[in-house]
């Protein structure tokens, strides 16, 4: 018989792999925040540039969720368990696309091509359109995630130095703010800026727009950590959940701060 709190890290494990390789995956697609809630573009001037909107990839609808489920999983299972998560979900993630460009790689059937004819020039360059990216966006956002995930990690641990077990909404959304910070300019830096494509200015306004999203999108979802926290708390008992959080700061040799 399994104990409840490995049933609970294998269920917050699997939903912390699937949403960060599901993001992975569908971000190709851009879309306008604006035009969500019907609104005109920004149209933001920064840095000298002109024109800049809340255009996102489609992966950030579910990089605040990962993030969300980073301060989960470390308020239970310390440093250690996020760690694990992090390096195990580089490495499928890096798996998936290598399964992917070597599908993009084999020869279609004949009659596959035939079954799509409204598409041009064909469902074979729409597939390898859509399912490739370039090698660049996809090393930056790897890079990005882990050193995000990591920043999370010690962030949420050093605040929690401070408040001790109050004020999750503060270590958690935090911490999370401050490595979002750091993973929007990271992906963009290792794709766009060190390669030349981009100048300087246009990498700090894109990476400034891409923060400002994550940031309200962070800050919403604050009561959701609670939600979350309340659920696991019933599911796993007081008893048991304070033994996990408590082991968990431990673990991470960040005791609360005398007062």
């Amino acid at each position: 018989m399994f104990k409840k709190e490995n049933i609970l890290f294998i269920v917050l494990g699997g939903f912390f792999v699937t949403n960060a390789l599901i993001a992975e995956i569908i971000g190709t697609k851009l879309f306008s925040v604006e035009k969500i809630f019907g609104l005109d573009p920004a149209n933001l001037s920064l840095f000298g540039q002109e024109g800049m909107s809340f255009n996102m990839t489609a992966g950030v609808l579910l990089w605040p969720v990962v993030f969300v489920m980073t301060d989960i999983i470390n308020e239970y299972y310390g440093r250690k368990g996020v760690q694990l998560l992090s390096y195990l979900t580089a490495a499928l993630i890096s798996y998936a696309f290598l399964m992917i460009f070597l599908s993009m790689w084999v020869p279609p059937a004949d009659f596959w091509l035939g079954s799509y004819p409204d598409i041009k020039p064909s469902i074979e360059v729409a597939y390898e359109s859509i399912m490739g990216q370039g090698l660049l966006i996809i090393l930056g956002s790897l890079v990005a995630f882990l050193v995000g995930q990591l920043t999370d990690v010690y962030a949420f641990h050093y605040l929690r130095r401070f408040t001790g077990e109050k004020m999750l909404w503060f270590r958690a959304t935090g911490s999370t703010l401050i490595s979002q910070l750091i993973d929007s300019f990271i992906v963009l830096g290792v794709a766009f800026y060190l390669p030349g494509t981009w100048p300087l200015s246009l990498f700090l306004a894109v990476g400034i727009v891409n923060y400002i999203y994550k940031f309200l999108v962070a800050v919403a979802l604050t009561p959701a950590l609670y939600v979350v926290h309340y659920a696991i708390d019933s599911y796993l008992g007081k008893e048991k959940a304070h033994e996990l959080t408590t082991q968990a700061a431990k673990e991470s040799s960040l005791t609360p701060l005398k007062r």
